[in-house]
């Protein structure tokens, strides 16, 4: 699974809540990505798709780079964390961090998945989830929390089991975004007789 999830929506939107956090107008947006004012709006309402190059340096703009100590504070918290957890760019699905118990479900070191997209070890369920954000309101600058179906990759190296998990979409203090990723607890099995 190597296609991008990468939507127009997605990076329009994106862009948008970056700019509103960094209070970067569009105009300056514009300048930075090599492109006009117009564009820039009509990417971020959604009514003109960038082109690959375009898409390519949108993308290169908006991955999520933790950089402050609340940031900091926010990987450590996820590499400490008992629960199985780990923390990707909200947009290009790279590894930023990973609980312990993340990482034991792995074949591969947690250390070799850092900073390299998931996205090709995504389910045809997680693929389904994350082609509906745009209309879940997913992009909207404050950030969302949902439940997904996971449904079964055929990985080993890092296989994805059926059930559910919670995403949570974190804004980094630079206005780029992060993604939660927590494995529901599935309800104790039904003890015959009780």
């Amino acid at each position: 699974m190597d296609a991008s999830p990468l939507t127009p929506l997605a990076l329009g939107r994106s862009l948008r809540a970056w700019r509103t956090a960094r209070r970067v107008k569009q105009a300056h947006a514009a300048e930075i990505l090599g492109v006009s004012q117009a564009t820039v709006s009509r990417w971020e309402s959604g009514g003109l798709a960038p082109s690959p190059r375009e898409a390519a340096r949108l993308t290169d703009l908006l991955i999520a780079r933790p950089a402050s100590d609340a940031d900091h504070a926010l990987l450590d918290l996820v590499e400490t964390s008992t629960e199985p957890a780990h923390l990707i760019c909200d947009l290009s699905h790279r590894l930023l961090a990973a609980s312990p118990a993340r990482s034991r479900e792995w074949s591969l070191p947690k250390e070799d998945l850092l900073g390299m997209s998931l996205w090709r070890y995504a389910s045809q369920a997680i693929v389904a989830a994350e082609a509906g954000l745009g209309d879940m309101g997913w992009y909207e600058p404050l950030g969302a929390a949902l439940t997904v179906e996971t449904g079964a990759n055929d990985s080993n190296e890092v296989p994805i089991r059926p059930g559910r998990m919670n995403w949570t979409r974190l804004r980094l203090s630079d206005g780029r975004f992060a993604r939660l990723v927590r494995t529901q607890a599935l309800p104790p099995p039904a003890r015959n007789g009780l």
